[in-house]
């Protein structure tokens, strides 16, 4: 792996082009949308004449792109939850491409959202439109064999993981390790004391918070055993206070609801300023672990899906650990409870456990600092740029 450089200017310096590109963009997901927003920033100033359209959200509609369809439309989990979905899925593949067949784009990116964009990389390719895929999809864990579609139809692959560079390069692919967008991306209130002190608690107690997911089903599974896990806290540990961090498309009152009578703020999208803020966050798994991490936040992480869904996949999961974090590491840094095992009872005994033993809290930040530095330095949206950049530089 080339090792990338810290400091300094990331930004591409070359040529810029001449012509006025078009280039494609697909992502069906907030993190998608986010990253590749990002990476459209930072190449705007080599394209002057840039023109974007496809998929994304609002991310990336603020940096001039045209919308086939929002991310909102799109971003669900699990199987059953996209099998009632599929018709307004299919129905967004078919107008995408019936805007590819208009416009011609001199080049696609792809970010993430796999079962969607890998089957549109193989009508990009059958139209002769190059294809650069951003942000892997998770190979290293389950559906390997579509590494073989990658391969036949993707120019290069752009990879956030310093462990997907090596499988892509001994798979034949041209790769590109970038690191991750979030290390510039996350950042704590710049004030504990303050930002506590907006919510009425206490900087001197230890707080605790609620990270439930970002999509409403994720929330409906994860948030009753926190609050379960809330009720026998609270009366286990008096000192401790609660804060609840709620992703900006979710709709406060199903929080609530969910809740019941429980006294926890809930904060919507400040969550960099609520994990900054928290002794130690409970998480589901997902990019907020990421994000955690990032902050040196202690964390559990938590996930639960609906019974059939995880039994249908929990066999072709060929991974040791859920958590990304844990994955980076390359060993289990940060506890894990996962569907049966997340129960109010075994949150409660973790939280205990953690918040019990400080040399145990030292330890698990000084692994999450070694986490961020697997992650690469500043400047991966940049590079990111780069590459799509001599992508275009390729073809023109």
């Amino acid at each position: 792996m080339t090792p990338l450089r810290r400091g300094g200017d990331s930004r591409y310096t070359g040529r810029p082009l001449t012509a006025s590109p078009r280039l494609l963009l697909s992502s069906g997901e907030p993190s998608g949308d986010l990253y590749g927003a990002e990476m459209i920033r930072h190449l705007r100033p080599s394209c002057p004449g840039l023109s974007v359209f496809g998929l994304g959200g609002d991310h990336l509609q603020a940096q001039g792109s045209a919308l086939v369809a929002h991310v909102r439309e799109l971003a669900v989990v699990g199987l059953f939850e996209v099998i009632s979905h599929l018709r307004r899925i299919r129905q967004v593949f078919r107008e995408l491409l019936a805007e590819v067949d208009r416009q011609r784009p001199d080049l696609a990116v792809l970010v993430d959202y796999p079962d969607f964009n890998l089957r549109l990389a193989r009508e990009l390719h059958r139209r002769g439109i190059p294809v650069v895929y951003y942000v892997s999809p998770q190979l290293w864990a389950w559906r390997g064999g579509r590494i073989r579609i990658i391969r036949d139809t993707v120019r290069r692959m752009i990879v956030i993981f310093p462990f997907e560079e090596a499988l892509y390069r001994d798979a034949g692919v041209p790769v590109t390790f970038v690191g991750h967008p979030l290390v510039d991306l996350v950042h704590p209130h710049p004030s504990r004391e303050a930002f506590l002190g907006e919510l009425g608690l206490d900087p001197q107690r230890p707080t605790l918070a609620l990270l439930p997911g970002s999509r409403p089903k994720e929330v409906r599974h994860n948030l009753p055993p926190l609050a379960g896990a809330v009720r026998q806290l609270r009366s286990r540990h008096p000192e401790l206070q609660f804060v609840l961090a709620a992703a900006p498309s979710l709709e406060i009152d199903l929080i609530r609801g969910l809740l019941g009578d429980l006294p926890v703020p809930i904060v919507q999208d400040r969550t960099h300023a609520v994990v900054g803020a928290a002794t130690l966050a409970l998480v589901a798994s997902g990019t907020a672990t990421v994000e955690t991490a990032l902050l040196g936040t202690p964390m559990l992480v938590v996930y639960r899906l609906s019974a059939l869904t995880y039994a249908l996949g929990r066999h072709l999961v060929k991974v040791p650990h859920y958590a990304m974090v844990n994955l980076i590491a390359g060993r289990r840094v940060v506890p894990e409870l996962i569907q049966g095992d997340f129960t109010p009872s075994r949150v409660a005994q973790e939280v205990s456990a953690l918040i019990e033993n400080p040399q145990r809290m030292k330890e698990m930040r000084r692994d999450l600092a070694a986490v961020r530095d697997r992650m690469g330095p500043p400047g991966a949206s940049a590079r990111a740029a780069a590459a799509v950049f001599s992508s275009f530089s390729i073809i023109s």
